[in-house]
């Protein structure tokens, strides 16, 4: 049996997720994946943003079956956001906008993720209690209304749980009224549109049309598990602090820590992802050889928007180094730090600086 990834050497486990990137990068770029996606925005052109936790089993993509680059997540510690702030404010309010001047709406997916077989699977962000997860979803709900309206004809705010034992989507309507994608059978596949109008009879045509292929294709994927054996029961083994975005190839389970840097306080988010890294070391779940740090920012084109980009890595790399070197010397000595951009048309992830040792 080969070793697996967490038990092997830093330089090894480095050297995978590098593969990772680049094989994402290609898969993206080919001929088949292009035109799927060209084809798919022609007929659905909704846009489509998701807000979730970075646990990789929350693979929205995979789970719904749809063209890789159609939807465009937001991940952060925890699934934890707000809209107050500044710059993830900026991102949604400018993805939305440019919709609007396509004549095109927006849905915005608020997700939760829990576990229906063992509540310790479960969000750890929350402290593994759903109704907690659901609640800040609802909040963020709310504070979509604020921002967008609450007539909900141009964006579309859906509070959406994913159950990770069986990658099944729940809705949310109203009050308690819910569609659980886990209890539909394949063969009702065509009731589905009916179900989501019932569910949001406010929802806009158009965005409800394009809703229905992401639901569609959960079914397909939540009956093709159903009987399946799977390891649920997954030891959390990260080795990995991710700061900043980019990181849409960075679907494994249990490796990597994702620090979005939408919140005014960076510190505390990269504080708990060092004292998780750390607690792994300890209780002998990694090696303790080293973790690495990756310090990420997408850029749309050469030149003044790659050096932006470019600089902001540089920035963020240097903050997380100094928040872990406070907070945890010892294990500050033991970081593989590595700084890149990503080329977003492309997801083409470059590095730009790479240190070990603990080095600032």
């Amino acid at each position: 049996m080969p070793t697996p990834l967490h038990d092997r050497p830093i330089s090894d486990r480095i050297k995978a997720l590098q593969a990772l990137s680049r094989q994402h990068a290609a898969n993206y770029c080919s001929s088949s994946a292009t035109l799927a996606r060209e084809r798919y925005l022609a007929q659905h052109p909704t846009r489509l943003l998701v807000l979730k936790c970075m646990d990789g089993r929350i693979h929205i993509p995979h789970a719904t079956r749809t063209p890789l680059g159609i939807i465009t997540p937001f991940r952060n510690l925890g699934g934890i956001f707000n809209l107050g702030w500044p710059y993830l404010g900026e991102l949604i309010t400018e993805a939305v906008a440019e919709g609007i001047r396509a004549g095109h709406g927006s849905l915005l997916m608020i997700t939760y993720h829990f576990s229906r077989g063992e509540r310790l699977r479960g969000c750890s962000g929350f402290g593994c209690e759903a109704g907690a997860a659901l609640a800040h979803a609802r909040q963020i709900r709310a504070q979509a209304e604020q921002l967008f309206g609450q007539d909900h004809q141009h964006v579309y705010p859906l509070v959406c749980g994913f159950e990770t034992d069986t990658d099944a989507l729940i809705l949310h309507g109203e009050g308690d009224d819910t569609l659980d994608i886990g209890n539909i059978d394949a063969a009702d596949g065509d009731s589905l549109g009916a179900r989501v109008a019932a569910l949001c009879p406010d929802m806009p045509a158009d965005i409800r049309r394009d809703l229905l292929p992401l639901m569609e294709g959960n079914l397909a994927h939540a009956s093709s598990l159903r009987g399946v054996a799977r390891h649920l029961d997954i030891e959390h083994r990260e080795w990995v602090i991710c700061v900043g975005r980019g990181f849409d190839f960075l679907h494994l389970p249990n490796t990597a820590l994702i620090v979005g840097p939408y919140g005014p306080d960076l510190a505390e988010p990269i504080g708990t992802a060092a004292d998780i890294i750390d607690a792994n070391m300890a209780a002998g779940r990694i090696p303790e050889d080293g973790f690495m740090l990756l310090a990420s920012t997408p850029f749309q084109a050469v030149g003044v928007d790659r050096a932006r980009a470019e600089l902001k890595s540089h920035f963020l790399a240097d903050f997380a180094t100094k928040v872990i070197h406070q907070r945890h010397p010892w294990l500050a000595e033991r970081m593989h730090r590595h700084t890149a951009v990503v080329h977003w048309p492309t997801r083409r992830l470059d590095l730009i600086d790479t240190r070990s040792g603990g080095s600032r």
